[in-house]
């Protein structure tokens, strides 16, 4: 257990996370200073909560407040690059993740850590689904609810099902998932690692604390995924495509259906038919929230009772509506390619009959990985947001292409071009912060645009 009584505690960043790391180091003692490159003013009036028993130091960050802590709490969206958290390291100053402040003051109970480049949000709200068939639990991490805040409710649970982002990974250091998932590991945030190499270098940070009798579960066709996971003491399980095998989840090619051993019994079997899990990538997910389940002994007939229930998440290829014969589908939390490629395939090549909305502010990465997808699904591309031009570059000779410019012109664009069959999908391949404050916002807008259309 952390002790903080009567310690200097610097949180830096106030977002979701940080507000939450702020207030349990209170509850704990600690004197605490927040700091945010934010003002007052651009925060607002969440910050209310922790006037005055805070200090607060906005508008940038005062090197003097990270040497001077006794320990340093970094939010997910912070740099751990910042010059100020080197000089404090340097000092011998303690630097630690939100998530990690959280775990060294969790009531006993089984993590299981979920994390990869596409995928995670679905899975932990899925995982933490099938899991809450017959026991508590909490779900949340990086998506959601903090796991601070599970402290500070002083909730008793049976297991935390903890998405944990890349940004979270780079702080932990005694964080130990009973079970740790890798789904995938592709290039993303190259705005802020040197190199997919790095960055998955980060994402092994899952495995590092641990133990054998703990879980290791990676997606077997990447290569990267499973090389990272051998890294684990625990026992190593993986999910993927093709014929059945001991201590695995395996689905044939085409179907929904899986196959899953936690050993060397015949294996189990799977079905799912949820829309909210339609495509592969999303069969996927289901294998792996199934092991972290099953691994933790829920019951076979709750895990399929689960998977049938499961109505999945905002913004992750929901179902807006469903006017004249046309789908519209917002996929808003598609901020990087490889998510939109797996996104957009979920969709099947029966004739050019989507409608994609791409654009916003770009992650460096090429385009070039969804050329293969347009043949016999895409009839038009609207374009929107900063990287417009180049995507239009990389894509705009595989359809009839057009700019939009803004969310609310490509929803007009869109309801105008399609017709019975159709698909309209948002699914931007990009960040939303040239527009937005985030892509919760974005999908929210294309929500709202698309409800206001005239029956």
């Amino acid at each position: 257990m952390l002790e903080l009584t009567g310690r200097r505690v610097l949180i830096v960043g106030l977002g979701r996370s940080g507000l939450a790391a702020a207030r349990l180091a209170l509850s704990r003692g600690a004197r605490v200073t927040a700091t945010d490159r934010r003002t007052g003013a651009e925060i607002g009036p969440v910050l209310d909560e922790l006037r005055p028993a805070v200090e607060l130091a906005l508008g940038g960050h005062d090197p003097a407040h990270f040497v001077g802590a006794d320990l340093v709490v970094v939010s997910p969206g912070v740099p751990m690059g910042l010059p100020e958290i080197g000089e404090a390291r340097r000092q011998g100053v303690p630097v630690i993740a939100e998530v990690e402040l959280a775990a060294r003051m969790l009531p006993r109970c089984p993590v299981v850590g979920i994390t990869g480049t596409n995928g995670k949000s679905t899975t932990t709200a899925l995982a933490g689904a099938l899991i809450g068939r017959d026991r508590r639990v909490f779900t949340g991490g990086n998506l959601g609810t903090p796991l601070c805040e599970l402290v500070l409710s002083g909730d008793a649970v049976d297991a935390a099902v903890v998405e944990l982002s890349s940004f979270q990974l780079e702080g932990i250091e005694q964080l130990r998932p009973t079970v740790g998932a890798l789904l995938n590991v592709t290039a993303d945030h190259l705005d802020r690692y040197r190199d997919v190499e790095e960055y998955a270098l980060v994402k092994s940070r899952l495995f590092m604390n641990q133990q054998p009798g703990d879980v290791a579960i990676a997606n077997a066709r990447d290569e990267r995924a499973m090389a990272l996971a051998a890294s684990s003491r625990g026992r190593l399980v993986t999910f993927g495509f093709g014929e059945a095998a001991p201590r695995s989840a395996r689905a044939p090619e085409l179907g929904g259906a899986f196959l899953f051993s936690l050993g060397d019994s015949a294996p189990e079997r799977y079905l799912v038919t949820a829309r909210a899990l339609r495509g592969r990538h999303n069969l996927e997910n289901a294998m792996a929230a199934s092991m972290c389940a099953r691994s933790l002994g829920v019951a076979g007939p709750e895990v399929q009772a689960g998977l049938d229930s499961f109505v999945g998440l905002p913004h992750r290829l929901e179902v807006v509506r469903e006017l004249a014969g046309v789908e519209w589908v917002n996929d808003s939390k598609a901020t990087n390619v490889d998510s939109t490629q797996v996104g957009l395939s979920a969709f099947p090549a029966q004739g050019p009959h989507v409608v994609l909305i791409l654009g916003g502010r770009g992650k460096r990465a090429p385009y070039a990985p969804l050329r293969p997808l347009f043949g016999g699904r895409v009839k038009t591309l609207l374009t929107i947001g900063e990287d417009a031009p180049t995507i239009e570059r990389e894509l705009g000779d595989l359809s009839r292409t057009e700019r939009a410019g803004t969310l609310a012109v490509a929803v007009a664009q869109a309801a105008a071009l399609t017709k019975q069959g159709d698909v309209v999908l948002l699914s931007p391949a990009c960040a939303s912060y040239d527009q937005f404050r985030n892509y919760q916002e974005r999908g929210e807008l294309f929500r709202r645009l698309v409800k206001e259309l005239p029956p």
